[in-house]
């Protein structure tokens, strides 16, 4: 047990090397990290919200504009369906969940019938296939001509939740664009999302970008009537509507209710700066599909006003002087650059689903975190203090050695969280801090079995080797089952959970390495320096 080939030396020596290379960013200043050369390591802890401050956003996805949309999509997919059979029908419209029609013909009905059920389909709400013997749709017949189409209780639970982990990752996208390290993004219940930034100084930008549904889309504008006509009580032409401008005062537009081309079909957008006058825009590019409609559309358009429009307002109304083709375009205004940059981010992570309404909004300031921190640190180093004093005291040499392996081992932590750009949260700490009495706990098994061994008569060196091997079944079991519940809490739990469980899983891993391995080559040494001990400092 206390032999050690060159092979383990050098493998116990670069373990211990790369912990102190990857942990000593954390105690440089910016400066002195930035210079560091560029294979080096240079990355620190992130501290999360509770430690450094930041941004809470409590949001909710506005469900009921999903299930609308829903219902109007099942509005024309009834009247193309029955148009395609040429089956004559009246009285189409919405109802409480669902669509309503009437078939004129009564000869038609059985036909109409069997095309609605078509309709609806089986639904595959998620990997297990909880929902796969549920359908989306119920055809119930009214009476002898009239049908209710409605929306199953499992299509609706099947859309929010689809629509819920589609905004989740649209927000994902959102805050990467800002820069920001280790979000928290998460569910919570059926239709809530929690977002936490760390260190966001700016909150109100982040409820900018989050309170933005950003639905792009390009729309020609109606020259037949005017907007304000139309505003002044003339009746609207049919396949029009009216909006605005998001400006003071408010600029009316009279246009096409069919968008022309729809911003789905972008692929990137950033900002930029018009060459002419230098103010802010934003250049856009459509994919192949987008890139084709829009060519054909402004070719066929030369000379009329088309309207761009974010969320039903009116942000750049330019007229065309030419096709516009490449898919290439630019969107221009009353931008500064932060806005004209936000505007690109929105883009760029693509529009959400659905409307959210933020609940709740905090932010949490530095001090907090700081005296956090603080407090985290005191609790640190007196339980470290402790811990030292106590295997000092009880184990004298062994005791020392044990202490050396513990300081390492703490570095050995460090080192991997700041490798991994692990979030350090305040549960984080205490998992620190945790793994700070585990790391010896294994130590204390390994020399009270060294003491047993040397009390039942047998010489130094074979007391060591027994108290080793004997306590190495124990050690890995106490130390599997707790890695066990630490992974349990990383995959079920969420947020400073997670923290907790990730310090205590690298903990538990470290503190075996260095209680069964460091702590049995620095005893190795000094066996190798004494000889053949008979007594040991123990």
């Amino acid at each position: 047990m206390l032999h050690f080939s060159n092979l383990k030396v050098g493998g116990i020596v670069l373990v211990v090397f790369m912990g102190l290379l990857f942990s000593s960013p954390n105690f440089m200043d910016e400066r002195t990290r930035l210079s560091l050369p560029g294979f080096l390591p240079s990355g620190q802890l992130n501290l999360g919200l509770d430690l450094q401050g930041g941004s809470h956003l409590l949001l909710e996805v506005d469900t009921d504009v999903v299930q609308q949309e829903r219902i109007e999509e099942l509005v024309s997919d009834v009247r193309q369906t029955l148009r395609g059979r040429q089956i004559g029908y009246t009285g189409l419209g919405r109802i409480q969940g669902g669509v309503t029609v009437t078939i004129r013909d009564v000869g038609s009905v059985e036909l109409a019938r069997e095309v609605l059920n078509g309709l609806s389909q089986p639904i595959v709400a998620n990997m297990f296939g909880g929902f796969n013997q549920a359908v989306d749709l119920e055809v119930a017949a009214i009476d002898e001509q009239t049908f209710n189409l409605l929306i199953t209780d499992e299509a609706v639970l099947a859309r929010n939740t689809s629509t819920l982990q589609q905004s989740i990752e649209i927000i994902r996208r959102r805050i990467d664009e800002l820069g920001t390290t280790e979000p928290t993004i998460q569910r919570q219940g059926a239709t809530r999302i929690l977002v936490q930034v760390p260190g966001l100084d700016d909150p109100q930008r982040l409820k900018a970008l989050l309170g933005q549904t950003a639905k792009l889309n390009f729309h020609l504008v109606d020259q037949n009537v005017g907007a304000f006509e139309v505003m002044n009580g003339r009746r609207m032409p049919p396949g029009s509507r009216l909006v605005y401008t998001d400006t003071e005062p408010q600029v009316p537009y009279l246009i096409k209710r069919r968008a022309m081309v729809s911003g789905e079909n972008l692929v990137d957008a950033s900002i930029g700066f018009d060459p002419q006058t230098g103010t802010p825009e934003v250049n856009f590019r459509f994919d192949s599909i987008g890139a084709k409609k829009f060519g054909e559309v402004t070719r066929a358009n030369i000379g009329r006003p088309f309207a761009i429009v974010l969320d039903e307002n009116v942000i750049s109304a330019p007229v065309i002087q030419s096709a516009i083709l490449g898919g290439a375009g630019r969107i221009t205004g009353s931008f500064t650059v932060q806005e004209a940059n936000d505007l690109a981010i929105l883009l760029r992570a693509g529009a959400l689903p659905a409307p959210m309404n933020i609940l709740e909004e905090r932010t949490v300031g530095p001090g907090l975190g700081a005296d956090s921190v603080a407090a985290g640190r005191i609790a640190l180093i007196v339980g470290f203090v402790a811990v030292i004093g106590f295997m000092s005291i009880s184990y004298g040499l062994f005791g020392i050695f044990a202490n050396a392996a513990l300081i390492i081992n703490l570095f050995l932590v460090m080192g991997v969280l700041s490798g991994l750009q692990a979030t350090l949260t305040l549960p984080g700490i205490a998992g620190i801090v945790l793994t700070v009495g585990m790391a010896v706990d294994a130590n204390v098994l390994i020399f009270e079995r060294i003491r047993e061994e040397l009390n039942a008569g047998k010489g130094g060196i074979n007391a060591i080797d027994l108290g080793y091997s004997r306590a190495l079944g124990t050690i890995l079991d106490a130390n599997i089952t707790t890695l066990l519940a630490a992974l349990i809490l990383f995959q079920l739990g969420s947020g400073p959970i997670r923290g907790f469980a990730i310090t205590l899983a690298i903990g538990i891993v470290t503190s075996v390495f260095t209680a069964f391995t460091l702590t049995r080559f620095f005893i190795s040494l000094w066996v190798r320096r004494k000889g053949r001990p008979e007594t040991l400092p123990v």
